[in-house]
Parts: C-alpha cells; sequence; structure tokens
C-alpha cells in the first residue's frame, strides 16, 4: 500500500508526496514531528502538519535567509538566528570569514536531535560541533529580550504563525529585535507566501516599517511552500539593499545565491507591490 504525507496549504489546497517510509513520528514538548523519505521532494521534516524542510530544495531556503543579509552587511561578525532547528541556516552562517559567532536558540530541542540523526548535510554545523555555533534550546522571544546592540544580524527562521512560531510575529518581538541589533544591524524573518499569505506578509510589513528606519521585501522559489513563492521581510538601520554594491567576494560555492540573486530578489511583482505600498506607488 502506498503511503502519502500531506499539508494542508489552506482550505482548498493540499500538497501530497508519495513516501517511500515514514522514519519517525512522534511528539515533542510543543508540535508533532514526523521524518519521511518522500519520493519527490527525498528526506523531509514536517512539523505539525507543514513541511518545514527537504533535502531537494532546502538551499533555496537556506541560502536565501541567510547570504542575503549577510552579503548587505558589510562585517557581520556576530549573527543571531532565532529557531532554524534543522540547522540549515547555522550551517549558510558560518560559512562567512567575517562571521566570529553564530548564536542559535531554537525552543524545541526534539527538532534538534532529530534533525542531527535525520538530516546530516542540512545539520552539518552542528553535528560537526562548529567553533563558531552556540546552540541553546529555549525562548528566542526571552533571549532577545534579554540583549541591546549586540548582534550585526539577526535571523528569524521560525514555523508559521500558529503553536510555537506565534510570538515571533509581533509588534513588541520586533521592537525587542531593534534593540538587540547594533546601530548598522539587520534583521531578516521568513514571512510565507505573499501569494496565498497577504493578510500575514502585509501586517508584519507594516510592524518592521514602523520600527526599522529601512523595511524591504524580498522573494524566493521554494518548491515546497505553498505556491512555491517565498517571502522574507528585512529591517535594516542603515544598508538598503536597493542600493547594494559588492562589498567584497563570496569565497564558497553556493547552489541558489548569488550577486544578480541579491539585487534581484528585491524585484517585486506589481501585486506584490500594491500589497505593501498600495497601488499609488508601483
Amino acid at each position: 500500500m502506498k503511503k502519502f504525507i500531506t499539508e494542508h496549504q489552506s482550505p482548498y489546497l493540499d500538497l501530497t508526496t508519495e513516501a517511500s517510509e515514514i522514519l519517525y513520528r512522534g511528539h515533542s514538548d510543543f508540535q508533532d514531528i514526523v521524518v519521511a523519505d518522500s519520493k519527490e521532494f527525498g528526506r523531509m521534516l514536517v512539523l505539525d502538519g507543514v513541511f518545514q524542510t527537504s533535502v531537494k530544495d532546502e538551499f533555496m531556503y537556506h541560502e536565501s535567509i541567510i547570504h542575503i543579509p549577510l552579503f548587505l552587511h558589510p562585517n557581520p561578525k556576530r549573527v543571531l538566528i532565532i529557531g532554524g532547528g534543522d540547522g540549515g541556516s547555522a550551517r549558510e552562517a558560518v560559512r562567512h570569514p567575517e562571521v566570529e559567532s553564530v548564536a542559535m536558540v531554537d525552543i524545541d530541542g526534539k527538532v534538534i536531535e532529530l534533525s542531527k540523526q535525520y538530516f546530516p548535510e542540512i545539520s552539518k554545523a552542528m553535528l560537526e560541533e562548529n567553533p563558531k555555533l552556540t546552540v541553546t534550546v529555549g525562548d528566542g522571544i526571552a533571549f532577545m529580550r534579554q540583549a541591546e546592540n549586540y548582534y550585526d544580524v539577526i535571523i528569524v527562521d521560525c514555523s508559521d504563525p500558529v503553536g510555537p512560531g506565534e510570538g515571533l510575529f509581533t509588534y513588541d518581538f520586533y521592537k525587542d529585535t531593534f534593540k538587540a541589533l547594533k546601530d548598522d544591524g539587520i534583521f531578516v524573518q521568513q514571512t510565507e507566501s505573499p501569494f496565498m499569505h497577504g493578510k500575514l506578509v502585509k501586517d508584519v510589513f507594516d510592524c518592521v516599517s514602523d520600527i526599522f528606519p529601512i523595511a524591504r521585501l524580498y522573494t524566493a522559489f521554494i518548491p515546497l511552500y505553498p505556491s512555491g513563492m517565498h517571502c522574507f521581510t528585512l529591517g535594516s538601520k542603515k544598508y538598503d539593499p536597493l542600493q547594494w554594491t559588492p562589498n567584497r567576494k563570496r569565497t564558497f560555492p553556493t547552489r541558489y545565491y548569488n550577486e544578480g540573486i541579491q539585487q534581484s530578489a528585491f524585484v517585486l511583482p506589481n501585486f506584490v507591490k500594491d500589497l505593501l505600498y498600495g497601488k499609488a506607488d508601483r
């Protein structure tokens, strides 16, 4: 009998993939967890019924959420990752020679341990105990609240705004993020699909625009996620990605990111501009 795993992407749309094997099915203190080998996406991590990552397309997401802000900043020494329990964001962040420390804080230690067990290529920096990386199991919201004028780049690599990720999509959280950054700091958060989650995208963008001098949205193609069109919201105290010029050489290979993507990711379709700014400001 065939096995399938399904994400209910909306009340009217499901994404279903055939699985050759369910490797793990269980619960943490925070969420349901499934690890499956799928025939289309390879090994997948599913949290509370939502597809989180796959070995086939994870590079599109992790390179987008990490390299775009880190190459925008001319000297990102201290990086904080909130969430990111699969380890992919940490893996990409430690590759930057300028980065001296990466603090990763995820609330669900079970996700971290399962990722190290089942996704060694994604959790590489954790498995190798990279000296730049410190992993903390704890509440990222509380962790952020304690920091002030400390980080160069903060990455919020969170799940959907339900369950353990809900508090990461609030005005107070973005204010704490602003406070935790240095005077030229940059913040990025994954903010779902502008095609399917317009209200969330607009609400987050309005919050970030109100708090940061510069707020921008950028997009990436991620086949596993709803509609395949994903977006990230960036808040910056100083550096505008629309005026970026290369500030250093990339010293490591990438599969999705390049210098052209650094610029083109911020070129938005008109329907996304309309969502963010209204039709008068195209």
